[in-house]
């Protein structure tokens, strides 16, 4: 019982100590500070902090370490274990040499690579040579019927392209026959449509023509009779006038002759 209770103590005062080590001091929030005094005092606190931090991997690290501060007000403030005019210069010919240094490797990476592209293209210029059966003296045997392979896989590859196209295109114009097919039946169909309302009009046509003459040659009969009646009449009244003016004449030769 007394080594339960023990166990169940530690497990207590070990969840107090992270409850604990997570309710510690918080992130501060690095920002500028507003007020003049309270960021004055903070910069002669970190400065003094900066300074030793410096001095202290200087002599621990065995390094040489430059450091200089300006301030708000423009003071300057300089740490360095050697002098610091020296380690400026160091520091400029270390970029210096560090540019050339980067610039050397570029060239001769560059200068590698353009060999390795040259002796790439060299290869493939060869080897269409080959494939084009020219500069086959410098090939072996066992070269030449490599060779040989490469190009008889390489036909049997055209040839069944040039197959699978040429049935590609069998396909394509039979798919084709077939819809001009179902176009000229339609078209067919069209015309025989067209034709046979065009018969329709010309015989409705005809037979309004028949109506429409029928129709006609009634009246102009009635006008031919009436026509033939005046003529008649003005036919017999001319004759009419001829007998009369015939006998006139008649008459007065007649007395004429009677006279004399």
């Amino acid at each position: 019982m007394a080594q339960v209770c023990k166990h169940e103590g530690n497990k207590f005062r070990l969840r107090v100590l992270r409850l604990s080590s997570q309710m510690g001091r918080g992130k501060i929030e690095i920002k500028r500070i507003e007020n003049t005094t309270n960021r004055q005092v903070t910069f002669c606190k970190r400065r003094n902090g900066l300074l030793k931090k410096a001095y202290e991997i200087s002599v621990l690290c065995d390094v040489e370490v430059a450091l200089i501060v300006f301030s708000s007000r423009g003071r300057v403030y300089e740490f360095s274990n050697s002098n610091i005019k020296s380690t400026i210069e160091r520091y400029k010919k270390a970029c210096t040499d560090g540019s050339n240094t980067v610039v050397e490797i570029n060239a001769q990476y560059y200068q590698q690579e353009s060999t390795k592209l040259r002796q790439q293209i060299q290869i493939l210029q060869s080897s269409n040579r080959h494939l084009m059966g020219e500069c086959l003296d410098s090939l072996s045997m066992k070269e030449l019927k490599q060779l040989e392979s490469r190009l008889e896989r390489g036909s049997a590859r055209i040839r069944s392209k040039k197959q699978e196209l040429v049935l590609s295109d069998i396909e394509y114009l039979q798919k084709r026959e077939i819809e001009l097919e179902h176009e000229n039946s339609y078209l067919r169909a069209k015309i025989a449509d067209l034709e046979r309302m065009q018969q329709l009009n010309i015989e409705e046509a005809a037979a309004a023509a028949a109506a429409a003459a029928t129709a006609a040659g009634g009246q102009e009969m009635n006008t031919i009779s009436s026509n033939n009646f005046v003529a008649a009449r003005d036919l017999l009244a001319q004759s009419m006038m001829d007998v009369s003016s015939t006998s006139a004449y008649a008459y007065a030769d007649k007395k004429f002759l009677h006279l004399g």
